[in-house]
């Protein structure tokens, strides 16, 4: 019948398509050794447990708001408001930031006009600026860099700096203004 013929005619198609997949197969073995692309292979990046993301506030932008979050902050335009990151905050040459900062690490290059509330590292590079009170467990000042404010670093806890305390060196605690 007309159907079955069909049938069969169209068998002999599908059994050449096998044969030349075949043939492409049998000739990719015998390649020299394949070297994956570029753009396969993934960047190695060192893990510190912190996410690496970055975001930037680019130098022709100005913006008023707040920035939370678990990432890093990259300000090269101008900034009023508070930051609050998990991450590095970065002021660069010529941006400027105007309100509180809480940030594990803080490098300053631009303007900050407001205080650091809590950080673990700050860096005020040449061209830097503070207008404000500063809190962290270590600072760096390269010459050239101006402040005007008071600074409190390397007393570790915030809490005993809030309460009046610090440690005295042998392991107790002595009251500040006895």
């Amino acid at each position: 019948m007309s159907i079955w013929k069909d049938n069969t005619a169209s068998r002999p198609a599908l059994a050449a398509a096998p044969e030349a997949l075949e043939a492409v197969r049998f000739d990719a073995p015998s390649k020299p050794e394949l070297v994956p692309s570029p753009i396969y292979v993934p960047v190695a990046s060192p893990d510190t447990g912190l996410p690496r993301k970055e975001s930037l506030i680019a130098a022709d932008i100005t913006i008023e708001g707040k920035i939370e979050g678990g990432g890093s902050i990259r300000i090269a335009g101008k900034f009023n408001g508070d930051v609050s990151v998990q991450g590095d905050l970065t002021i660069e040459a010529g941006a400027k930031l105007t309100g509180g900062v809480r940030a594990d690490k803080v490098t300053i290059a631009g303007e900050l006009e407001g205080n650091v509330e809590q950080a673990s590292r700050v860096d005020v590079l040449q061209t830097g600026v503070v207008i404000g009170d500063l809190k962290t467990g270590s600072l760096t000042v390269i010459a050239g860099a101006r402040m005007r404010g008071q600074v409190e670093f390397g007393w570790g806890d915030s809490k005993d700096l809030k309460a009046g305390k610090h440690v005295n060196g042998h392991g107790g605690e002595s009251g500040v203004g006895s």
